[in-house]
Order: C-alpha cells, then structure tokens, then sequence
C-alpha cells in the first residue's frame, strides 16, 4: 500500500477553490481532500501552491514531429516517445491522445503511422512510462491506403483500444480550416517562399488532385458510420464549419465536434448533442491562426465542451492563465475545460477531477500573472515522492 499527501495546497475543485487543503492518495486512487487536513507520514508541502487535476489533451500532433528536428534527421522512435513525453510531462498533461495520421502524402505514410502506434502501445506498458498514452486515429476523409490501413489497424489493436478515437478530416482547401483559402496561401507563402501567384498556382494544383479522390470519402463513410453506431469507435467530426457540416456528422453518429471553425457550427453542434472541443493555442492568442472564430469566443458563449493542445502542449496551462486573466473564465472554470471536460468529451471519467474515488493524477504550479509554471506532477500509480518532485515552492 502506497499512501501520501499534498498539503498547504490551494485545490481547485470542479466548482470551488478551496485553500489550505490537503489531498491524501492512497494506491494512485484520491481517498480524501480536507481544508487543513492532517498529513500522512509521507507528504509534500505545496506551501500554497495551486494542486489541480492533471492535463487530459484529446488531440496532440507533436510526437509525429519529435523524430524529426531537422528535414534531414531521423531519430529512433523508442527515443522520441521519451523525449516528447518529458516535454508534455512538464506541461502538467498526464493523459494524452497521440494524433496520428493515417493516409499517404509527402509527410506521413500509413507505414510510418503504424509504426508510430506501435511503440505508443509498446511503451504505455513499459516500467518507466510516466503518463497515460493513447492514440487519436486521424483519418484522411479521401486517402484510401489510409482508410484499409486504419481499419486493419484497429482491429488489431482492440485488446489494447477498446473504443478508440478517430478523427474523420478533410483538408480539401475550400472547406473547413481553410474554407477561405486565401489563408492557406498566405501559410504557404510563409513557409515556402513563393510568391502569390505561385500560392495560388500551387493550391490549385492541391484541389485538383483531391478532387480526384473524393470518390475514397464515400467509400470510407459507410464502415466508420457503422462502428460509431454499434459504439465500436467515438467518432470526431474535424473542422466543422457550417450548421450543415454538423448536419451531415450526425449522419455519421459522430459525437464530438473538434475545432468548429465558426459560431454557427458550434451552435449546431450543441444542439444536435455533440461535444465541442477547441484549440487551446486558440485560446492561449485569443484568435485563430487561420481566420476562424476564436475559442475565446466560444468559450464565453458556452460552446467549448474542452480544450486540447494540437500543436502546443504547454498551451493548454497557458490558456488556463489567459482565460483567468482575462475574465472569460473562472479558474475553476478553465481549469475543468483541460481536465474533466476533455475526459467527459472522450468517455475517461475516472479522472479530470480532484475528488475522492477518482484517479490521482494531479499537477501542482502556479500562475505569475497568465503565465504557468508546473512544480510537480503525481501520476497514479507512479512512485509518490520522486513521481512528484517538488521544484521552486
């Protein structure tokens, strides 16, 4: 039996800040939290430190860039799995949702993509894993060696993925993110030094070849409609950006609508009964990087079930401070949209809260204005005292 405390902590609960409290763990499982409690014999002193839940992130892209720092660098997989987890870690995230694409394209092939699911899986069960790992099965809507690869794929994988994540996604510029594409061709621009009527030449040149595989969408929408309907997969409708987007993802028995790119949508959204999950860069910049509506806004309209990082995992503490600060939220409020709103979006409703019964996975930090900095990160089930080493308090 392992047992410990957190005490002189400032705990944030699902609707309350209560000071002075001390949270006792008992085998990874939360077994009591008390204003002025007593402290076991094995503790830490978070001298008034906020302790809150750990980080749940529904959709994070940065493992699939880890083994590659530089476009001529390749670095081991078993390696960047560590390498990325120490960088989340640190952001207070203790259950994550690896994104990892499915489809063939001059950055991603399905081999790599199982390879990369692999040694998720292989390291979820490894003595030295310091946080939950899962995989968020993200489909090209118009790749077919995708579609077979990812429906192989998680057959295999059902020991391990119950009910796992997919993320049904169409980038066709026009259309979602880039509905307008102007944006795209700014990005492109950007990143590959062209000038405007290259951008334009060059996105041409994209819907033209999507165009010629949109006959693949049809063909995958049948099977993916069918697993979410007998509860086989949580299906995520990606980037929705009208009511009839919406509209057509509940067709699909989708049930989460991930980064709706307007107001509209994300009404539709609720109404039809679907969580809405928004970036939290979003939130973090208060604006979309590509033109859409801000998560800000729906977050103050009451239309953000939850938050994830996508591309930047220290931004979902970030957006915890910004939105505190700037008074859309609460900090409870902000707190629940990183913890227990992704675990409610995604059927994992062990943990996201500091209450008694639920898994102990909990971060202690502190906010300098906006800005977080985590001290300590307890992972159920790790070792108590060097799991949660204690830095600057």
């Amino acid at each position: 039996m392992t047992i410990f405390s957190i005490i002189n902590s400032t705990a944030i609960l699902p609707t309350q800040i209560l000071e002075n409290a001390t949270i006792t763990i008992e085998d990874g499982v939360i077994i009591d939290i008390a204003e002025n409690g007593p402290a076991t014999e094995r503790y830490v002193n978070a001298e008034g430190a906020i302790c809150m839940p750990g980080i749940i992130d529904s959709h994070s892209d940065g493992f699939e860039m880890e083994p590659r720092p530089r476009p001529s660098v390749r670095l081991p997989l078993d390696f960047s799995i560590q390498s990325f987890e120490a960088k989340v870690r640190a952001a207070g995230v203790t259950t994550l949702f690896h994104g990892i694409g499915f489809e063939n394209d001059g950055n991603r092939t399905v081999e790599s993509a199982n390879a990369y699911v692999d040694i998720i899986h292989e390291y979820s069960s490894s003595p030295t894993v310091m946080m939950n790992h899962r995989v968020l099965y993200r489909l090209d809507a118009r790749d077919a060696d995708g579609f077979n690869a990812l429906c192989a794929r998680i057959e295999s994988d059902r020991q391990v993925d119950a009910k796992p994540l997919v993320s049904f996604e169409d980038h066709t510029p026009g259309q979602g993110q880039y509905r307008d594409r102007t944006y795209l061709e700014n990005w492109i621009m950007g990143s590959r030094n062209m000038t405007r009527e290259e951008a334009v030449a060059h996105v041409d040149q994209i819907l033209i070849e999507r165009e010629a595989v949109r006959h693949n969408k049809e063909l995958a929408l049948p099977w993916l409609t069918e697993q979410a309907a007998l509860g086989n997969i949580t299906l995520m409708a990606h980037d929705p950006a009208t009511p009839e987007d919406v509209a057509e993802a509940v067709t699909w028995n989708a049930s989460i609508a991930e980064f709706p790119t307007s107001v509209e949508a994300a009404q539709a959204a609720r109404a039809a009964g679907l969580r809405t999950v928004c970036g939290a860069p979003n939130a973090l910049r208060g604006s979309s990087h590509s033109g859409n509506v801000s998560a800000t806004e729906l977050i103050s309209l009451g239309l953000c079930d939850g938050l994830s990082s996508d591309y930047l995992p220290f931004a979902m503490l970030g957006a915890v401070g910004t939105l505190v600060k700037n008074g859309t939220c609460t900090l409870p409020e902000a707190v629940r949209l990183v913890t227990y709103g992704p675990a409610e979006t995604v059927g994992i409703t062990d943990r996201g809260r500091l209450e008694v019964g639920l898994v102990a996975d909990v971060v202690v930090c502190r906010f300098n204005g906006n800005l977080p900095s985590v001290l300590g990160v307890w992972r159920a089930n790790g070792s108590p005292l060097q799991s949660l080493a204690m830095q600057g308090v």
